[in-house]
């Protein structure tokens, strides 16, 4: 029997412990070495196998030998399940030794789940001796027993990298509730304030996410209408003229502006926020760009000069 260099970690619920203890004695007669996790809930013992065996794939060593695992339960499939929750986990549940052989070729399965129901000691010692023998893209089966050709051997070379990255790929990873509603979505531009786009997310009350490039400039202007906002990325400052104040905001910082308080904004970094306000949107200019880009840059020479 030609087995690669292997360590089982194994366990079982109630249903599956005495075919655990009968593979682990066949295991052992053949000189593999074992790690016996005992018996526990089939959830609770396959979670720690899987654990375990995803550990050993994730961070292998090329000086140890490979890490798989053997789990038993009922039906088989529970364990199955749980194992398959943790990354680099393939588990199988087989049944018959053909089970055993395409689990192998196809999936490289580094845990074999058995039912110690419906699977007997000799059953389940051929399936696990299969399982043990059969490399990675070996005929089974499945390939009628002939070689895998060869766009299949490939195909089932890349799924082992492409595999893993199911669930990442494309996924939306921001969690915030803000910026989940335009994650790849397109923001639309604000005609009248050069560098800024906006995206309105509902209606009465409205909220929106807002973007502007680094440098823009909003000019002191008023609206009918206080607004909240909320700083998502970048950094800018807001001039509230009417009360004399001035706010620095970065990531996270919030500020209200009152109905017809007069204010003009200064983007330093490319910046989105979420506003929320009540009532239809409307803007009126209490002074032009140009005007608005001076009376800024006067500001902050006077700041960094004293």
């Amino acid at each position: 029997m030609s087995i690669p260099p292997l360590k089982i970690i194994a366990g079982a619920d109630s249903f599956g412990c005495s075919l655990k203890d009968t593979l682990l004695s066949h295991l052992r007669s053949l000189n593999i070495p074992v790690e016996d996790l005992g018996v526990s809930s089939y959830y609770s013992i396959a979670a720690e196998v899987g654990r375990r065996v995803s550990a050993a794939a994730t961070t292998p060593n090329s000086q140890s030998p490979e890490i798989r695992g053997l789990l038993a339960c009922g039906t088989g499939v529970g364990v199955s399940i749980f194992a398959n929750k943790f990354p680099a986990v393939t588990a199988a549940t087989c049944l018959t030794k053909d089970d055993a052989l395409n689990s192998r070729s196809i999936n490289n399965s580094n845990v074999l789940s058995l039912s110690g129901i419906a699977t007997s000691p000799d059953s389940a010692v051929e399936i696990l001796n299969t399982w043990l023998q059969t490399p990675f893209k070996a005929p089974c089966p499945a390939s009628q027993f002939n070689p895998w050709p060869t766009e299949i051997q490939s195909f089932l070379e890349n799924s082992l990298t492409e595999i893993p990255k199911i669930g990442a790929v494309g996924a939306v990873t921001d969690t915030c509730s803000i910026c989940c509603p335009v994650k790849n979505r397109e923001l639309n531009p604000v005609e009248m304030i050069p560098g800024a786009s906006m995206k309105i997310l509902r209606e009465t009350p409205t909220s929106a996410v807002v973007r502007f490039e680094a440098g823009s400039v909003e000019p002191a202007h008023h609206h009918t209408f206080g607004h909240d906002l909320v700083v998502m990325k970048g950094k800018k400052s807001v001039w509230n003229l009417s009360k004399k104040e001035r706010f620095d905001l970065g990531v996270g910082d919030y500020l209200f502006t009152p109905a017809g308080d007069v204010h003009r904004v200064k983007y330093y970094e490319d910046t989105e926020f979420f506003i929320k306000w009540d009532g239809h949107w409307d803007m009126f200019f209490d002074e032009d760009l140009e005007a608005a880009k001076n009376a800024i840059d006067e500001e902050l020479e006077k700041v960094s000069s004293v």
